[in-house]
């Protein structure tokens, strides 16, 4: 492997999901990312790119990181360079080669040596991060406890949510957020949105995972840094999550973009703890959730140390809760040939019937069949 070469056009940003939206297939990713998470190696991987350098370390070993294993399972090359001296060589768009660790430039100068990285070494490191677990699992539980003590009273104390205008009682509610499996899950729901017709909520880019499904979303809540200009622009209501000392970065875009209707939401927690408490205080009869975090590694690979807003909301609400994440996996269906030749015998069978008791209709088949002997000369 270390002979082949892989050529292409380098994209790099410090930030991986602003990257994605700009790679083309065949493309050479440069990003700065430190224990790649699942999410992020899934949407380099849609993206059909050959090779991915990172100037961070792809696993570290803190936590197991299923994210490169992905990559290089799916024959995605990863090189993983020491220093970020690879960074300042090269341009977006420019065309560069990598052989082995070595990348250079378009004019075979050698720009940087990194470590091009197999399955072996992936494996290795997640096995290790797999037994050094516990301390880390040990100090998230403490970490959790900890500020699920200080973060209670603010939490169960009602919101004032009377600015927002989207009518939640006594209705659906679907809350979808870009986390694991949410293509799938969301695909696994199609049923239920066509017959219940839910209010649809999009966390920041789970906004642009409705349009993708061809749904259209009604509300979307966050902190606006991964949702597309036209989620923005689409005439949903837009609620932004701001901390609770009243500071909201989401501003900036709504102005940027020349969007003045907007509501502004300063609650503590991540904005799909939000978005549930909306849903929950607005009086939805039940709130189904696709995507959302709910286990330590989510909340490692997000770089958070403790889950207690979430911990606290999923208490509150837990009555009217029903989070969908996995429900791709509860039934899959199989064409059967056996079920297709049923359906066909069950139509014929009245057609034969009324064929042997029609006599009408046993001369047309008679008629039938002499017209085709004579055809086929029989």
């Amino acid at each position: 492997m270390s002979k082949n070469i892989i050529r292409g056009r380098v994209l790099k940003n410090h930030r991986t999901k602003d990257l994605v939206p700009n790679l083309k297939p065949g493309d050479i990713a440069l990003i700065n990312h430190e224990d790649l998470d699942e999410i992020a190696a899934k949407s380099l991987l849609d993206a059909k790119i050959r090779a991915v350098i990172n100037i961070r370390r792809f696993s570290t070993g803190k936590y197991p990181n299923p994210g490169p294993l992905n990559l290089l399972q799916n024959k995605i090359a990863l090189i993983e360079c020491a220093n970020d001296e690879i960074w300042d060589a090269v341009n977006n768009g420019d065309e560069i080669s990598i052989i082995g660790g070595s990348i250079y430039n378009s004019s075979d100068i050698q720009l940087t040596q990194g470590k091009l990285l197999n399955l072996q070494d992936v494996k290795a490191i997640l096995k290790k991060a797999e037994e050094n677990f516990n301390p880390q699992l040990e100090n998230f539980i403490k970490n959790t406890i900890e500020y699920a003590k200080k973060e209670l009273e603010v939490i169960f104390k009602e919101i004032d949510l009377s600015h927002i205008q989207t009518i939640f009682k006594e209705r659906h509610c679907l809350i979808v957020v870009r986390g694991q499996k949410y293509k799938e899950d969301l695909q696994a729901l199609r049923s239920y949105i066509r017959e219940m017709k839910p209010i649809l909520i999009g966390v920041d880019g789970g906004a642009d995972a409705l349009f993708e499904n061809g749904l259209k979303p009604d509300l979307i809540i966050g902190d606006m840094d991964s949702v597309s200009d036209k989620a923005l622009k689409s005439g949903a209501e837009i609620v932004i999550h701001a901390y609770s000392n009243g500071k909201a970065p989401g501003v900036d875009r709504m102005k940027k973009l020349g969007i003045n209707d907007y509501k502004i939401l300063p609650v503590f927690g991540t904005s799909e703890d939000v978005a549930m408490l909306m849903a929950y205080e607005k009086g939805a009869e039940l709130i189904v959730a696709v995507g959302t975090h709910s286990n330590v590694i989510d909340f490692l690979e997000k770089g958070r140390q403790g889950m207690s807003s979430t911990f606290l909301v999923r208490l509150k609400i837990g009555p009217i809760l029903m989070d969908a994440r996995g429900v791709n996996q509860l039934y899959k269906q199989k064409f059967k040939l056996k079920y297709l030749i049923a359906m066909i015998s069950a139509a014929l069978i009245p057609l034969l019937i009324v064929f042997i008791i029609s006599p009408q209709a046993f001369q047309l088949i008679r008629l039938l069949y002499l017209r085709l002997r004579l055809i086929l000369q029989i």
